[in-house]
Order: C-alpha cells, then structure tokens, then sequence
C-alpha cells in the first residue's frame, strides 16, 4: 500500500502541490475545446488542431527548454512554470470578459501549457529523487499516481456542472487559480537548494538538447519501455475522440453517460497505485513490466464491440477500468525504475525526452485515428488501435534488462521501484 509511510515534511508540500494543480486540471479537463466549441463556434478542424497540434508544438518549444532546466536549481524552475501556467490560462476569462478571445489565442495557451508542463515535470522528477530516499521512490510515485487518477474520476463532472451552473470560462479560472495554488505550495518548502554544476565548468554543447535521448537509446531497458510506452500511450489516447464520436454520434449515448463512461473507472487508479509497492515487493519488478505491461494492451479491442443501451455502458466502463487499474500499477514503477537508471546529472533531460516522445506519439496517432475513422468509421478505428496495442508486449524489456546492477556504477535498487508520472 502507499499509505501510511511518511516521507517528510518537504514531500508533503511537494504533493500538496502537486495534487492542487491535478484537480484543477481535473476541473478544467477539455476545457479548450469546450469553449472553442460553444464560444468560439469553431469547426472540427479547429478542434482538432488544439487538441493535436499545440501539445505537439508545445513538445517541440520544449526540447531546447531541456539542458536550460537541468542546470538550474529545481524549485525555482518548478515556481516559474506554474506562474507561466497560471498567466497563460488566466488570459483567457479576462480576453472573454472584453469580448476579445479569438482561436490563435487559446492555440498560443494550449502551446504555453504544453511547453511548460514538459519542463515542470523534468525538473520536479529531478527535484524528487534528490528529495526522497531511493527505497521510498515507488512509495512517493505511486501517491502522485492516485492523486492523478483520483483528480481525473472527480474534476471533469464538476466542471461539467460548473460550466453549466456559471458558463464557460469557470473551469479555466479553476485551472488557472490551482498553478498558483501550486506555485504557493513549492515555495513553502523552503529547501536550501544548491545549483547543479556542469561537469568541469564547462560550457552546455549545443548537442545537449538530445543527450536525454542518447540516454534512452543507449539503455536497453529504458530503450524498450520508452518504445513501449510511446505505442501503448499514443494508441490508447487516439481512441478517446473516436469513441466520443460512436457514443454520442452514433450510439445516442447522453452526455452524462459519456461522462460517467470515462470519470467513474478513473477510481480504479486508487486501486492499482496503492497496490504497486506491495505487488512488487511480492513479484518482483520484472514480473510487473512484463504482466501489466502485457494487461495494459489487451482490454482496448473490446471497445470495438460497444453496443447500445445499458451493456454498452457497461463494456465501456469495464475495459476503461481494467486498462486503468493496470496502468496506475505500471507507471509508478515505470517511473521509478527510470529515476533509477538515470544519472543525477541527465534526469530533467532524459524526463523531457521522454515526456516529448510520448506527447509526439499521442498526437500522430489521434491525427491517424481520426483520418481512419473518417474514411471507414468508428469502429474500424477502434479494432485497428485495439490491434495494433497487442503487439506492444513484445516491446517491453526481458528480465536481464531490468535489473539495476546491470548498470556499471548504479547500485542495486531495492525490491520496491518507483514510476514517474508517464
């Protein structure tokens, strides 16, 4: 279980944080779109594009972002993007307010967002493992994963309420007040924070921007579980607006329905979090990659087999929920492996790397998926994803490739192993 052990006052603040910036991300959840739609008027191109296009081009400003957030002192960096974050988003209610708000207006927040998140979660993975012991990491990731999940299952119906209730804009507020909720958090922590120092004082390489991937690429476990990750993350997202698209378009599925499909299962994050120290205390870390890693894929073709009516709310909430048990048990150990593997000096680098690849994924597939189902329908794309998941076990790295021994100069982890939020 992840309760019940303390990790010290300076963690505390630091989930504090952290768990107010996911529920007010959790309330603002889709909120873009949403009043690009009923704001806006915007067509379905345009969705589309702030949906795919600036997350990618978020991911894109970031990797220069990468070697600049890996020689500063973390907290400061972690303070400064959530008050980008908090300012980006807070443009929105004041240019609605003034009658000024335009679409290249909520593209150029969705790209600042985007941009900074990356860099947030490079530096404060890089801040945790110097701030948690390395036997506590799995403990520590895996409450920022239930937080994740439960902010997820919570956020988006009271912002569904809250928009209906006080219009459109509410939930950007709520977004917007909680990176400064979490700016607060983190700088109460009050840690004496020393700079890193490059290596022989010597001047950043322009090159530096891909030392994260040379990192990944050059590590057989990690090369494998980002490949992975990459697949599995990018398949499973492309289905979200396709299934939208067949519940509600085609299947007549209310909107409530809609909601409750996606924010109820969301709980079984708290499941599988507070299971992952104790699951791989008891099997073993190789066991977990390969298991979970292999039910993570397996549920998404039921999708494909959604019917009206009652059942078909119930096949949908079935495989969400067995996809996302078995996701929250995965990634927390995911991240701590990785925190793991990583040197102290190339952590916010390789979390970049990593969290660009996967936001690139994401978003080719989205795009894909939703050129298929344009041409053949829902359901085709949603076989066609479901498929092609399967083949992604095949990824995940063999036994040997685990171990943190295997690493020259690391040494041996303890049975417990830490995911970061993937």
């Amino acid at each position: 279980m992840t309760g019940g052990k303390r990790l010290g006052r300076r963690f505390g603040w630091l989930w504090a944080a952290y768990a107010a910036s996911a529920y007010g991300s959790g309330l603002g959840f889709g909120a873009l779109p949403l009043i690009a739609v009923l704001v806006l008027h915007a067509g379905p191109a345009e969705v589309s594009a702030l949906s795919a296009v600036g997350p990618a081009v978020g991911a894109l400003v970031a990797v220069p972002l990468a070697p600049w957030v890996e020689f500063r002192r973390k907290r400061p960096v972690m303070i400064a993007t959530d008050l980008i974050r908090f300012a980006a988003m807070a443009t929105i209610p004041v240019a609605y307010a003034f009658g000024w708000l335009g679409f290249v207006q909520l593209l150029v927040v969705s790209i600042v967002i985007a941009a900074a998140k990356i860099a947030f979660g490079a530096a404060s993975g890089a801040y945790l493992k110097a701030l948690v012991r390395p036997e506590d990491l799995l403990v520590a990731n895996a409450r920022f994963e239930s937080t994740n999940w439960s902010s997820i299952a919570i956020g988006p119906p009271l912002g569904g309420a809250a928009i209906g209730w006080f219009g459109p804009v509410t939930t950007v507020v709520a977004d917007a007040l909680s990176y400064l909720l979490s700016a607060l958090g983190i700088t109460a922590i009050r840690d004496r924070e020393e700079p890193p120092v490059r290596a022989g004082g010597k001047p950043l390489r322009v090159g530096a921007v891909l030392d994260g991937w040379r990192h990944i690429l050059g590590d057989p476990g990690l090369r494998a579980l980002y490949l992975n990750n990459m697949l599995v993350a990018g398949l499973i997202m492309a289905t979200e607006p396709v299934l939208a698209v067949l519940l509600l378009r085609q299947l007549h599925f209310a909107p409530w329905e809609y909601g409750l499909a996606f924010a109820a299962p969301c709980l079984g994050g708290l499941i599988g979090s507070r299971l992952a120290r104790r699951v791989v205390e008891r099997h073993g870390r190789d066991r977990v990659f390969r298991v979970v890693g292999t039910l993570r894929a397996v549920w998404l073709i039921g999708l494909a087999f959604v019917r009206p009516g009652v059942i078909g709310l119930v096949t949908v909430m079935a495989v969400e929920l067995a996809i996302i048990i078995n996701m929250s048990l995965f990634n927390p150990v995911l991240a701590t492996y990785r925190l793991e593997r990583t040197p102290k000096h190339l952590v916010a680098r390789t979390l970049s790397a990593w969290s660009i690849g996967q936001q690139a994924s994401i978003a080719v597939c989205t795009a894909l998926g939703g050129l298929l189902a344009d041409a053949t329908g829902p359901r085709t794309a949603l076989t066609v994803a479901g498929l092609l998941i399967l083949a992604t076990p095949f990824l995940l790295p063999r036994p040997d490739r685990t171990r943190p021994d295997a690493v020259p100069g690391t040494p041996p982890a303890a049975p417990s192993v830490r995911r970061t939020p993937a």
